[in-house]
């Protein structure tokens, strides 16, 4: 099976820098995960690991971009430090929401990843934060990370988030709040309610996530949304089949 992994920059910062033990865990997942399957990882944090080196205005779109072309290779560096405990390599794929609209350079990055997964290596694709100004915005990488699973062929998303599944209601407002353990139709009223979660470094929400959702639901792809800082729901789900927690999104075709 082919997953993809995507991890927002509230999972990886925390106080205006990396949080390493975050970073080591989810590491440690991922070597897991790629004893069993192929895995492509979506990582966001550039630019949370890019004002720990170059502390300018987040604000000023122009900073935040070069923050981010600071804090890329930074991140790849911890990365790669860390997947190096477990004999793991990974490479960095840069990509703009418009290589995927152009057949060959869509192509051209699916042969690369491909190769990359034969060799056993891990891809970790960002968004081109210094070009990309739709993502800094608006998308933290949920939009990216369901085109990749859908042109990259993987069989299923995973989203790592400081939302740990999507509630029935706002959990914050409502104690009483349940998540949906299963989902496959999302209305378009549900594409526009209030964000929940996010950091001064991310720029998702609840509402990104559905998006991503929707747009692998109407291609007849999975994704799970699942808490990044308790991993033993994802594990528990990957693993030993148990859903315990976290959202299913599943084409009805699978039901």
């Amino acid at each position: 099976m082919r997953i993809v992994v995507k991890v927002g920059s509230h999972v990886l910062s925390e106080q205006n820098r990396i949080h390493k033990q975050r970073m080591y865990n989810l590491v440690e997942f991922l070597n897991e995960l790629m004893e069993l399957h192929e895995v492509i990882l979506v990582s966001s944090a550039a630019v949370a690991a890019g004002y720990s080196k170059l502390k300018l205005d987040k604000k000023v779109l122009s900073n935040r971009q070069a923050i981010a072309a600071v804090g890329q290779p930074y991140l790849i560096e911890l990365y790669n430090k860390l997947l190096s405990k477990f004999g793991k390599l990974g490479a960095q794929i840069l990509i703009t929401a418009d290589d995927f609209d152009s057949r060959k350079r869509t192509k051209n990055a699916k042969q690369t990843i491909e190769t990359l997964l034969k060799e056993g290596v891990l891809p970790i694709i960002n968004e081109n934060d210094a070009t990309a100004v739709e993502e800094l915005v608006f998308g933290d990488n949920d939009r990216l990370s369901a085109h990749s699973a859908y042109f990259f062929e993987a069989d299923l998303l995973i989203i790592l988030s400081d939302i740990d599944g999507y509630y029935d209601k706002d959990p914050r407002k409502y104690s009483d709040a349940k998540i949906r353990k299963i989902v496959n139709c999302i209305e378009e009223n549900e594409l526009e309610i209030p964000s929940i979660g996010g950091s001064e470094f991310a720029t998702g929400g609840i509402v990104t996530k559905l998006k991503a959702a929707d747009f692998l639901l109407k291609r007849g792809k999975k994704m799970f949304l699942a808490s990044g800082f308790d991993l033993s729901d994802v594990k528990e789900f990957i693993f030993n089949k148990n859903h315990k927690r976290g959202t299913l999104f599943l084409p009805k075709e699978e039901l």
